[in-house]
């Protein structure tokens, strides 16, 4: 079995990875090395597996119970039967509650769950590209950019006629790539490793400029309606959703999922480490760059629609972890369906919590979000004491 080759200096342990990825080893025995998570094992939640089936009926399920839920339930609280009886067309007569229902709160789900898988699977990806627990598009200063971005456009009225289908997804885009580029560079030691300080302070200190350089648009605008819109930017919130702003998401998460399965060795391969990749045969170099550009592109066009969201691609990679393990064949759909049924959820708590007032859905996944931070700190510093 061959020898797993050590990662640079500077490295941060992966041990949070390597639990599941030790598991999903047992069915890979091939010679030249398999990568953890990179093979088809036979245990709990292994791709195929009757265990996985069984948990991707359960999330989707879930997410089906939470969608209803969402449409059940808000400022004006409607039986769940009639729910259904709308959706399938059963309803008898006009029905007070059918635009409630089709125009307003289904759209709505729709974008949070595709929000919420879309941040997830991100989440998960930056993971793993940066090998840190801590990487998130938000934290990453990845949302920041494309905020930051979109805020930039529509103050200025770059392409007022396609602001809302074409300039904002685009500047979103680059503001999320030019973002994470500054903070891959900063964050990077002469060794090419990475260090959660180094990381975490870079995503701030991105942020921090990228939400100075918003306030000075806003500041430097003539017009004061501008406002109530960067505020929609900066929280992030799902109150704007249209049937016809799904179209683009949809097929960009779709898209983006299904090329990031593809490339699930390739993922894999980088949990090993820097050496230990590029002795089984990968360019982590051009990987990273390419996977850098994918999920930039994901993050700007859900950042543009549903403003800067944060920390749903921090906590529901853990959680995914624990019940597929690390492999990122597995983990990546089970990341995605668990990202959409959290959001959908939080999303309905922000639309209740404080009904009729539509609460900004940022503001509930920060307040969940802030303190699985700081526990995710100790317990790298508690492993850290550990392993000295």
């Amino acid at each position: 079995m061959p020898t797993e080759k050590p990662a640079p200096a500077g490295t941060p342990p992966v041990r949070w990875l390597r639990t599941g990825a030790r598991r999903d080893r047992r069915g890979s025995g091939g010679a030249g090395g398999a990568a953890p998570g990179a093979g088809k094992g036979r245990g709990r939640g292994a791709p195929g597996g009757l265990a996985y089936g069984t948990l991707i009926a359960l999330l989707v399920l879930a997410l089906a119970a939470a969608g209803t839920a969402a449409l059940a339930y808000g400022s004006v609280r409607i039986p769940p039967a009639e729910v259904l009886d709308i959706l399938t067309g059963r309803a008898q007569g006009p029905s007070p509650y059918r635009t409630i229902v089709l125009d307003v709160r289904l759209p709505r789900v729709l974008l949070g769950a595709v929000v919420g898988a879309g941040l997830a699977v991100v989440g998960t990806t930056l993971q793993a590209l940066v090998r840190n627990p801590l990487a998130d598009p938000f934290l990453l200063g990845v949302s920041s950019g494309a905020s930051a971005a979109a805020v930039a456009v529509i103050v200025l009225g770059v392409g007022a006629g396609l602001a809302t289908t074409v300039t904002v997804p685009v500047a979103s885009f680059a503001g999320a790539f030019l973002a994470l580029l500054v903070v891959y560079a900063l964050a990077r030691d002469p060794g090419g490793g990475f260090t959660t300080s180094r990381l975490v302070l870079a995503g701030v200190a991105v942020s921090y400029i990228l939400s100075a350089l918003t306030s000075l648009i806003l500041v430097m605008s003539a017009r004061a309606d501008h406002l109530k819109e960067v505020l929609y930017w900066t929280l992030g919130g799902l109150g704007s959703a249209r049937w016809d702003m799904l179209a683009v998401p949809l097929t960009v998460l779709a898209a983006g999922t299904a090329l990031l399965v593809a490339l699930a060795r390739p993922l894999d391969l980088l949990l090993v480490g820097e050496e230990g990749a590029t002795v089984l045969g990968l360019d982590t170099v051009r990987f990273r760059a390419g996977a850098f550009v994918l999920t930039s592109l994901v993050t700007g066009v859900l950042v543009a629609h549903s403003g800067a969201i944060g920390f749903v691609g921090l906590m529901v990679p853990h959680a995914a972890r624990m019940l597929v393990g690390a492999g990122h064949r597995a983990l990546l759909p089970v990341a995605a369906l668990m990202g959409a049924v959290f959001l959908v959820v939080a999303d309905l708590g922000a639309r209740t919590v404080a009904a009729p007032q539509d609460v900004p859905v940022g503001v509930l996944t920060a307040l969940t979000g802030g303190p699985f931070f700081l526990w995710q700190l100790r317990r790298g510093r508690a492993r850290a004491e550990a392993a000295a």
